[in-house]
Order: structure tokens, then sequence, then C-alpha cells
């Protein structure tokens, strides 16, 4: 009985480890800068009265992607609703054209985003999320591959939600 117990102890020990290295130590497949160097360079940034948005595009769903202030980790970003009243969004193009030239094209590129808050929340029924809405009234494309989004095992799927804070 005690050789028996002897040999299950660390099965038992190694299991959990195992089962964790899987979900959080996996290897994203959006690449992209070190830990370090992402801080380093958002430590750096310009600020001023914008955002800097992160393109986010899931099939079927209506939000633009996540905005966050200057200087700040994107662990504070926020998934938003654009607001097109003003202006319409980097990608509003058909659903239907060819690749690279059809709405979501711009999938995970980094923007300098200005506009505003509007202090609504609008319910987004294909995610059936209520999230907050940014009246858009322009834009700079920064980087076409950014990478990683929130960390660097982030992992990118068009058909669900797979990129949220941590």
């Amino acid at each position: 009985m005690i050789r028996v117990f002897c040999r299950l102890v660390p099965l038992i020990l190694v299991c959990p480890l195992l089962t964790h290295c899987g979900g959080a130590l996996g290897v994203g497949n959006m690449g992209g800068p070190t830990l370090e160097e992402r801080k380093g360079r958002i430590a750096a940034e310009q600020t001023g009265d914008f955002h800097y948005g992160r393109r986010y595009f899931v099939n079927k769903t209506r939000f633009w992607g996540y905005l966050r202030k200057p200087r700040e980790s994107w662990s504070r970003g926020r998934l938003v609703v654009f607001n097109e009243s003003a202006m319409q969004s980097p990608d509003r193009l058909s659903e239907n054209g060819p690749t690279g030239q059809k709405y979501g094209f711009d999938q995970n590129y980094e923007y300098r985003i200005h506009g505003s808050y509007t202090g609504r929340e609008v319910y987004e029924p294909n995610s059936n999320q209520f999230l907050p809405e940014f009246r858009l009234t322009g834009y700079e494309l920064l980087d076409r591959n950014p990478g990683w989004l929130f960390r660097p095992d982030d992992r990118y799927s068009a058909t669900r939600i797979t990129l949220t804070p941590r």
C-alpha cells in the first residue's frame, strides 16, 4: 500500500502543473515584442487629446476594437462601438469584398484615434454585451503589425471573442 501511495504522490503533484502550463504559458498566434519592449514603448508614447486604438475584428460583431489613453497599459483598454456620425471607421467597406478590401481587413492594426466617449452604452447583440459608445472624429494608422494585444500568449480567432483584458 505504501509503495502505491509513493508512486501516486508525484503524479498528483505534477498533474496540476501540466494542465496549468497548457493554458497560461501557451504560445500565442499574434507575434510581437517582448513584455519589456511593449512596456517601454508604451512608457515612451506621445501624449495628447487622443486614444490609442487596436482594431479587433470578430465575424458578425459590430464593436470596433479596444481604446486606451496614452501611456496606459492595454489591460486598461475598453472595447468600444464607434458612433460614425462625424466620420466612418477606417474599415467601413463591404463585408463581401476581396481580401484586404472588405470590412475587418485591418484586424489588429493600431491607430491614433480622435474623438470622445458619448457617455452612452450601446448593445452589441452578436456578442451580447453593452459597450461604451465612442464618437469618432479622426484617425491615423500607426502600425499594421503591432503583435499581441494584452499578453504575449494572446490567441486570435476570427470566429469568437478570445482577446479580453486580463
